[in-house]
């Protein structure tokens, strides 16, 4: 399976996705957001990080990169599209995916492991999963405060086209439990057709037991099946 990783200025979490990819037997490629065409690709990756250091707004300048107009068509031709914390904030930035992801409610910086539970094992994504699976993945990120109107809101709960909650140890979802503020403690999205997925915690970073734990390889597992 062939994937290709953009890579914009200040993204940090390239490599590391490319690490997890090329574990997982991806035949993987890296592009620079410069470029202004893509690889044959069956997976494109955009991933975490701080691209252009976050200037105006997160994901702001990098959803208008040159590669994303080649991004945007592959995933309406139907390309599984994975964006990672600073990348789920290109993806909605590009309008691949409703809302937005504001602030986190602390208004601070968060870097720690947290619980998710698989909502939506019914996708190319997440398919290697059981459902209601509780994951232990970290989070790094200071806008990570999903937020989308009544009617997405609504579509995304009647189509289950929500991917991951954050939950506790138990898998319950409550306040207590939402580390950012996110609504309804939403981790991650699917679109309608279910190719693309927007998530803020980082799967690549769960891929070794000896510097965190599996619990992302499943994610990647997924696809490559």
């Amino acid at each position: 399976m062939k994937s290709s990783v953009i890579v914009f200025p200040g993204s940090n979490c390239d490599r590391d996705i490319a690490v997890a990819l090329e574990k997982m037997q991806f035949k993987n490629q890296m592009i620079w957001h410069k470029e202004t065409t893509l690889p044959k690709s069956d997976l494109i990756v955009i991933p975490g990080g701080f691209s252009y250091g976050d200037y105006l707004r997160s994901g702001a300048i990098a959803g208008k990169s040159s590669i994303i107009e080649e991004v945007i068509k592959a995933a309406n031709s139907g390309c599984l599209v994975l964006g990672i914390c600073n990348g789920f904030q290109i993806l909605t930035e590009t309008g691949l995916l409703n809302g937005t992801l504001l602030r986190n409610k602390n208004l601070k910086f968060i870097n720690k492991d947290i619980n998710l539970k698989v909502m939506n094992i019914n996708s190319k994504f997440t398919a290697k999963y059981k459902a209601n699976q509780i994951l232990k993945i970290n989070i790094a990120h200071n806008e990570g405060n999903y937020f989308t109107d009544r009617k997405h809101l609504d579509e995304l709960n009647k189509e289950n086209l929500i991917a991951f909650k954050y939950c506790d140890e138990k898998g319950i979802i409550a306040n207590k439990s939402n580390p950012n503020g996110s609504l309804e403690n939403i981790a991650g999205i699917f679109n309608s057709k279910k190719n693309i997925l927007g998530m803020m915690p980082h799967p690549e970073r769960m891929i070794d037991n000896l510097i965190s734990n599996t619990d992302g390889v499943n994610l990647f597992s997924s696809l490559i099946n």
